[in-house]
């Protein structure tokens, strides 16, 4: 319990120093004035400077004095208004479970089936199988999430043309016109291409670090002493290979999982969900400091509790790491 407490203090104490440079960042880089330049006709100075100060965004004001203001409405629960006078909070709910469902969908996905492939692909070392995923992964490694997102939409629309009805859905959460079971499948139709574009990345990823590990437990000690006390590849290899081998996952969990949320911004984009990486992308293109300051603080809470997970569960695999 001492080792979970300490790693949790940790944890709040980088959500803060995260938040705080994100939001003195925003305030620095961004400038809400300009969503009022350039209209006819012109906006009054006065009416700017009332419209800023109301909202918390007034480059006039002390940037600390922003900051203040913004840190303790988040302690009650509020994240502020939004450039143009609506509530973040409202904003923020609208948003948030449409992110996590690509999110976790993603990341668990990503992580279960990257971790099974580069097993595999460690004990059939050098055969079709690890050739196979081994020059897969090497490619999707090398290629943008927002490039795999759109050669998704036209492998879709290829598939859908050849069967002769829709299968895949490119754009949107759902189609609104339906209800009930109807609705239910339609969604996870649209859920399969956004899911599929974050999901490869994490199989290249995992399957590539968890087949290094793999091979490097093979050739190991405690191994070759396990078969020797009579236990068959397959016994050693799952009760005492895989437990070490899995170990480093869980460290690059945490900082899969942070590349996960940054590839959402352009995957929700370009399949039109209105999740938080869409809105982060929104916010940044109208100097909103409040709004991305919110998004700043979702990330870095969703990124350092995914790692303080991976030192929960490392300690749990590895007891050495709770004595120490």
């Amino acid at each position: 319990m001492g080792f979970i407490a300490k790693r949790f203090a940790n944890f709040l104490l980088l959500v803060i120093i995260a938040t705080t440079a994100g939001y003195l960042l925003a305030a620095s880089a961004l400038n809400p004035r300009e969503n009022f330049l350039g209209r006819n006709p012109p906006v009054p100075e006065n009416t700017i400077n009332s419209i800023l100060t109301q909202v918390n965004m007034n480059d006039q004001d002390p940037v600390l004095q922003r900051y203040g203001t913004w840190v303790g409405g988040v302690v009650k629960g509020d994240l502020g208004k939004t450039i143009f006078s609506e509530s973040v909070n409202e904003e923020f709910k609208n948003r948030i479970w449409v992110s996590f469902r690509l999110l976790i969908l993603g990341s668990i996905l990503g992580a279960v089936f990257g971790v099974l492939i580069g097993v595999i692909s460690a004990v059939r070392q050098y055969k079709f199988f690890d050739r196979t995923f081994g020059y897969s992964s090497y490619i999707i490694l090398s290629t943008p999430v927002f490039l795999i997102a759109i050669l998704l939409k036209f492998f879709a629309v290829f598939i859908n043309e050849k069967l002769g009805f829709t299968l895949f859905y490119t754009v949107g959460l759902n189609t609104p016109e339906i209800s009930g079971f109807e609705l239910f499948v339609n969604s996870l139709q649209h859920m399969i291409l956004p899911t599929l574009s974050l999901t490869l990345g994490g199989i290249a990823f995992y399957s590539r670090w968890q087949r290094n590990s793999m091979l490097d437990v093979l050739g190991s000690d405690h191994l070759r002493t396990a078969r020797a006390k009579g236990l068959t590849k397959r016994q050693a290899l799952f009760k005492h290979g895989l437990r070490v081998a899995v170990l480093p996952m869980a460290t690059f969990f945490a900082y899969s999982f942070g590349l996960l949320i940054a590839g959402a911004a352009f995957t929700e984009s370009i399949f039109g969900w209105y999740g938080m990486g869409e809105w982060f992308i929104r916010a940044v293109n109208t100097n909103d400091i409040n709004s991305v300051s919110a998004i700043v603080l979702f990330t870095a809470i969703l990124v350092l509790f995914a790692g303080f997970l991976a030192d929960v569960l490392t300690a749990a695999l590895d007891p050495r790491v709770r004595i120490r």
